[in-house]
């Protein structure tokens, strides 16, 4: 059964034309998840659109500007059994224009492929996407380098590209889980290993993903839940739901919901825990749930709170320091700009109060002290004093709780990861 396996999310990303979602057909069809019907009506599409060669893309990419163009704009999720795992795939966009869905598609995931042309070897894209999956948090990277077929498949194509790619990985302090040559047009090294590289010994990209380590599920730390919604159950009372970050949860434990309307908390206690309509001893970190807190009403709760262990509450921040990428910034990012943050659950407007230092996203070395502005592409190190009751940690404390997004006018602007914090007393 399906569900007897743990999930992993695991992210394709890679510079547009890299070949992500040629892949990702490619290894659906060879697993049987697509038939050879729809392989034939999609092929008949390709070349329609003049874009023969794409079919196996067409799997991921469905919509019709995503196929007339030739480029994944939107994140596609499939699901695939691997001998381990359920494996949710998700194509991230390569195009820049795209750059706000790939860091959604990168703060989802466990795991990463970066997807290489062999023919061009590192792109822009490559380093920028190396450089938010980093700041997104994964840490489990392989490499598939691409249209071997093109290539020739030849071994110094493949070892050259490798070398390069293997220096941008050190800058960006990553260590590699492999660097697998591929082909996903052809379908060598995708599922099943190929003649045409007899010099290649690594995994396939199939075989990959039971390399990859197991998602560790942070149950170690103190237990956050960030409130998603607010029900009103009758015979029950209040009832939050959301899902649980970190920890553990017991019925019996103490709790307090940090801010709270007032900025102090409001303390409580488990009274039951539900999921999937089970009533539940205790929830881990990954669980959806939804929970009954003795001493707490729906006036006491809203969206954007976190529900933690009362011994151990999370902070409530006065201001923070944070490394963020401008991704999407119709102008420039200057100091006194105040976007909304949206960190876990809640949306909480935050100005920047100071631009520290500017850091260049290829070597992580500082650039400019006290940058006059951001642009688009740049990654720095800023201070932000949010504007209202805000719950945050350090990525040192809680890496789960430390991550966000910056939008304004309905576009991510800039994502980020806190590093700092001065608590309000």
């Amino acid at each position: 059964m399906a569900k007897d396996k743990s999930n992993m999310n695991v992210v394709f990303v890679g510079h547009v034309d890299a070949g992500k979602s040629t892949v990702v057909g490619r290894l659906l069809f060879d697993t049987g998840a697509v038939s050879e019907q729809e392989m034939t009506k999609l092929k008949a599409e390709a070349q329609k659109y003049g874009k023969i060669g794409f079919e196996f893309a067409y799997i991921m990419d469905k919509y019709k500007e995503e196929r007339e163009r030739g480029v994944t704009i939107d994140l596609a999720y499939r699901k695939i059994l691997t001998q381990k795992w359920q494996i949710t795939i998700i194509d991230a966009p390569g195009h820049r224009d795209f750059v706000k869905n790939m860091i959604t598609g990168a703060s989802q995931a466990d795991s990463a492929f970066l997807v290489v042309d062999a023919n061009k070897g590192v792109e822009p894209q490559t380093t920028e996407h190396l450089w938010l999956l980093r700041t997104m948090g994964v840490r489990n990277i392989a490499v598939a380098i691409n249209k071997m077929d093109s290539a020739g498949y030849k071994e110094d194509t493949f070892k050259k590209v490798q070398e390069d790619v293997t220096k941008l990985l050190t800058q960006v302090g990553v260590k590699p889980a492999a660097f697998i040559a591929c082909s996903g047009l052809k379908g060598d090294n995708v599922l099943k290993k190929s003649a045409n590289t007899p010099w290649y010994k690594g995994p396939t990209i199939m075989e990959q993903f039971d390399l990859f380590p197991k998602p560790e599920l942070p149950t170690n730390l103190p237990m956050r839940m960030p409130c998603q919604d607010v029900y009103e159950i009758t015979g029950i009372g209040t009832v939050p739901v959301g899902k649980i970050e970190t920890g553990v949860m017991k019925v019996g434990q103490k709790v307090k919901i940090l801010p709270g309307r007032t900025g102090e908390g409001i303390e409580g206690e488990i009274k039951s825990i539900e999921m999937h309509h089970e009533s539940l001893p205790e929830a881990v970190a990954g669980d959806n749930v939804g929970i009954n807190i003795r001493g707490v009403g729906k006036k006491d709760i809203a969206r954007g709170d976190v529900i933690c262990d009362a011994a151990k509450p999370i902070p409530v921040v006065k201001e923070f320091i944070a490394q963020i990428a401008v991704i999407n910034h119709p102008t420039v990012l200057a100091k006194g700009y105040t976007p909304v943050f949206h960190i876990h659950t809640a949306q909480v407007p935050c100005q920047f109060t100071e631009l520290i230092e500017q850091i260049d996203p290829k070597s992580g070395q500082v650039i400019k002290k006290s940058p006059d502005f951001l642009k688009n592409g740049d990654v720095a190190k800023v201070k932000i004093r949010p504007q209202g009751n805000l719950c945050l940690e350090t990525q040192k404390e809680n890496a789960f709780t430390s991550r966000f997004a910056v939008r304004d006018a309905g576009a991510t602007v800039a994502a980020g990861v806190c590093i700092e914090i001065t608590e309000k007393r």
